[in-house]
């Protein structure tokens, strides 16, 4: 971004040169396309605000939330096909006396569990698990709650041979008519399939320092703009931020935390996020559960579709 801001400025100063050789008054319209330029890397700036505070190291993680607000949680392991996935928890346990199953990314809190935990990037049996736990909850009549918290799936060569896209696949079909209801919150980085496959749900919200993109910043730099040290351009053009989100109809609401992120006051955050969950799920589960298949069906399909006013 700073060289195209170094690139701009050059331009301008060469139309003021070219102006003034010809005798023009253009202090006008160079004010204007400067104040213009000024707002524009204002708001890239504060976009890459946001995309700082997803990713802060010091961040509440999945586990922090379920141990704040999930009472007598239980983690379960394994996939039944391969084996346990430590980026991909899971278990059950009670929301004010109601039972609940909690699947979420986990990234680590340090170093060490970082590489422990692959950074919150599942593999296959990541996904297989969270579906496994899933159709347990439906079976039981269990609300399931979603915290979404990663980069992406894991890419590497051991997830594609397993089939990484096949596991993100079904559940993208099986979340989608699963007879129990269905709430994700996005708490940090919601990115690509690998968000979307613990992603698809009755209601869907996000923190408000968290961002939800189809790709990384720095890997849309390095293929649309081609340049990976344009991520900050990318991350604007992108549309991540929770009020960009909410504005495209995409989640249903934004849930507030500190400005200088959820580290700083989690247990206030956390008490924001147990009150939305359990308003919703009152609600929903109130609900016939081939209803709810259906309006979560339709708010899917609804998604992406809009109308071009200019050829009414």
């Amino acid at each position: 971004m700073a060289n195209n801001i170094q690139e701009n400025k050059k331009i301008i100063e060469q139309l003021q040169q070219m102006a003034k050789s010809h005798g023009l008054d253009i202090s006008e319209e160079i004010a204007g396309i400067t104040e213009k330029l000024e707002a524009s890397e204002s708001s890239v700036s504060k976009v890459w605000e946001k995309v700082e505070l997803a990713r802060h190291p010091d961040r509440p993680r999945t586990l922090d939330y379920i141990n704040m607000i999930i009472d007598d949680f239980v983690e379960l392991h394994g996939d039944r096909f391969y084996g346990d996935d430590p980026a991909m928890v899971g278990g059950i346990g009670f929301l004010d006396g109601i039972p609940v199953t909690v699947i979420g990314n986990m990234k680590g809190r340090n170093l060490k569990e970082t590489i422990e935990r692959n950074g919150g990037m599942a593999n296959p049996e990541g996904y297989r698990k969270a579906l496994r736990l899933a159709k347990q909850a439906e079976k039981f009549s269990r609300p399931v709650i979603t915290f979404i918290d990663t980069q992406g799936a894991y890419p590497g060569l051991g997830s594609e041979e397993r089939g990484i896209g096949e596991a993100i696949a079904v559940n993208l079909r099986e979340f989608s008519r699963l007879k129990t209801p269905v709430i994700c919150i996005i708490i940090g980085e919601g990115g690509s399939g690998g968000a979307l496959g613990i992603g698809v749900g009755d209601k869907i919200y996000m923190l408000e320092n968290a961002i939800y993109s189809v790709i990384s910043p720095e890997g849309c730099a390095s293929i649309l703009l081609r340049d990976s040290a344009r991520a900050k351009d990318a991350a604007a053009m992108l549309k991540i931020t929770s009020k960009d989100v909410l504005s495209m109809r995409v989640i249903n609401g934004v849930i507030p935390e500190p400005d200088s992120g959820a580290q700083e006051n989690t247990a206030a955050t956390a008490a924001e996020l147990k009150k939305c969950i359990k308003a919703d799920m009152v609600k929903l589960m109130k609900r016939n559960p081939a209803v709810l298949v259906k309006y979560r069906n339709k708010k899917i399909q609804e998604m992406g579709v809009f109308t071009d006013s200019s050829k009414k």
